[in-house]
């Protein structure tokens, strides 16, 4: 089969599955006495559904005229959902999209429609693109956005070509624009990137907005623009706004704004009472905030928020698939679509107790049935990061009066910094560091100093950032050193090293940012990790995203950058990067 068979199967296999129909073939599945959701009706409704390889080609009363050796399955006291679709993945939160993918699928998310700044910040075009039909091969669904902008101040600036984007936003598993970070340059004039959200448009693909605290002016404006969607609403008040304005609204989950519950809450308060233009996201969480699931759990909150489950349930399937424009192919159980089916115990219980994705158990009884995939990531250019280059500490100066500080796990804000800069090792009685990012090709770095992220981490090496530019964090020069150093032995990864030992270590070999192991040991290394950080002073949300987002953008007030460091608002280089 051809990878385009998302969008289309070929005439030779859909007139195969014609004939199953016609009782000249047998199909490959039939599940009979099914109780499934009906949500052309929002009704649960008794059938028998017919599958002929990965596509539903029947469901109704009768039973195949010839069922040859096709495999029968009595779901008397099971009840069949479609399978959940997260929508705003970001496939790169130190596991890999192969990872997540099996991981999500065995508790019920088959479709994952994922970022794709990594591959495009990192990967020539030919090889990204063909590594996302490779990754189509596999019985989960993926599909992808494409980015306008890098959400950081990138040394090339023609990374993001007219032709790149182009080929991007015209592929057959690309179905949206966005997120759209760069939203203020827009509205400032910015017609390179109006150009592009029009070319999105004019594909009648929908674009995702991220408009955090925006105004209802502000939604309007970015309305006329062409945006469709936001995930950035933290009250039920900003989602009303979104939707008074004619948003779609993803309601988001994430382990720096676990929101859900308390949005619910405040939108019945607030007397809304239709949701089918509401989708939710796990907005890209590390892997440990996955421990109970994917979209299972955004389902199961919304059900014990007193949800109608219908509504909780096509908040995962029928209207993500209604709002991409595909659910022609996802998100209802019908003639025509993908074979993507949960089977649960009860109907306010999404986590299934076996799954089918693209017509293949992935889950029976409980059981996984997949064994973990390989994968040829190299063939697509996704290698360790090669480090051709020393550091030693005396290179490491930090006499600027101005240090960053962290108000949250992802805020940062210039401060005054008392600290003697000169001395090689900070006391650990306050929570003052060294702070460096370096080029991953040594070119250049930006020294400063870093409050509020620990009070005794030595030394911290990572690679672990959109661009896989290292950062080094610490209270001790040598330790910041020697932490790179293991580093660049791994080629690229987390490095923790205290009195001379590597105390823990992650090792991503997929271009610094992505493990190559299964979920399940990913979330393990992560856990210790995070708890070695939090026993030394680490006291936000999730340091994983902190130490993804120093040079990010889209969020207020100064980032650490290829440039330098850059002050958002004013939009200018405070202290620009030093060449090595």
């Amino acid at each position: 089969m051809t990878t385009e068979r998302i969008q289309r199967w070929t005439k030779t296999r859909l007139r195969e599955h014609l004939s199953v129909i016609r009782g000249e073939r047998p199909p490959t599945l039939v599940l009979k006495h099914a109780t499934y959701l009906n949500f052309a009706r929002r009704k649960w409704l008794e059938a028998n559904i017919w599958i002929a390889d990965d596509q539903i080609v029947y469901v109704g009363q009768e039973m195949p005229e010839t069922l040859g050796d096709a495999e029968v399955v009595d779901c008397t006291g099971q009840f069949i959902v479609p399978g959940y679709i997260e929508h705003h993945a970001h496939p790169f939160q130190l596991y890999n999209p192969l990872s997540l993918a099996q991981y999500a699928s065995e508790r019920g998310t088959t479709t994952l429609i994922n970022d794709n700044l990594v591959y495009f910040l990192n990967l020539e075009k030919k090889k990204a693109l063909s590594l996302i039909e490779k990754l189509d091969e596999l019985p989960t669904t993926m599909y992808w956005w494409t980015r306008y902008d890098s959400q950081s101040e990138l040394l090339k600036d023609d990374m993001f070509s007219n032709s790149k984007i182009k080929a991007w936003l015209e592929h057959h598993l690309v179905v949206q624009g966005g997120e759209l970070t760069s939203w203020p340059q827009v509205l400032q004039g910015d017609d390179t990137i109006l150009h592009w959200m029009q070319e999105t448009s004019r594909l009648r693909k929908p674009i995702e907005g991220h408009l955090p605290g925006a105004s209802e002016k502000t939604l309007s404006q970015m309305a006329l623009l062409g945006v469709t969607c936001d995930h950035e609403a933290i009250t039920g008040e900003e989602v009303v706004r979104r939707l008074d304005v004619g948003y779609t609204v993803s309601l988001r989950h994430s382990s720096i704004r676990p929101d859900l519950p308390r949005l619910f809450e405040e939108l019945k308060e607030l007397d809304v009472d239709y949701f089918g233009r509401c989708l939710m996201t796990t907005d890209g969480s590390p892997p440990s905030f996955y421990e109970e699931g994917i979209m299972n759990k955004c389902i199961q909150i919304a059900i014990d928020a007193g949800i109608n489950p219908i509504d909780a349930y096509g908040m995962a399937t029928y209207y993500v698939a209604r709002y991409y424009n595909i659910d022609h192919k996802l998100g209802m159980i019908g003639p025509g679509r993908i074979a993507h089916l949960n089977f649960l115990a009860a109907k306010d219980a999404p986590t299934p107790v076996s799954v089918l994705a693209k017509g293949q158990w992935i889950l029976r009884d409980g059981e996984a049935v997949t064994k973990e995939a390989r994968f040829p990531w190299s063939d697509y250019g996704i290698a360790p990061i090669e480090f051709n280059w020393t550091l030693s500490e005396n290179e490491l100066h930090f006499s600027m009066p101005m240090g960053i500080e962290m108000t949250n796990a992802v805020i940062l804000k210039p401060y005054q910094t008392m600290l003697e800069t000169a001395s090689t090792e900070l006391s650990t009685d306050h929570d003052e560091s060294f702070f460096a990012m370096i080029d991953k090709k040594g070119k250049w770095l930006v020294t400063t100093t870093l409050k509020g992220f620990s009070t005794s981490v030595m030394g911290l090496a990572s690679s672990y950032s959109y661009t896989g530019d290292v950062i080094l964090i610490g209270k001790s020069l040598k330790a910041m050193v020697q932490a790179f150093n293991e580093l660049k032995k791994q080629g690229g990864g987390l490095i923790l090293v205290e009195e001379d030992q590597v105390i823990d270590r992650i090792e991503l070999p997929l271009l610094g940012m992505m493990s190559d192991k299964p979920m399940d040991v990913i979330m393990k290394q992560e856990q210790s990790f995070t708890k070695k950080l939090r026993e030394r002073g680490y006291k936000h949300e999730d340091p994983m995203y902190s130490l993804q987002f120093f040079s990010s953008t889209h969020l207020p007030y100064i980032r650490v950058t290829q440039k330098g460091i850059y002050d958002v608002r004013k939009k200018r280089i405070l202290f620009p990067a030093i060449m090595r």
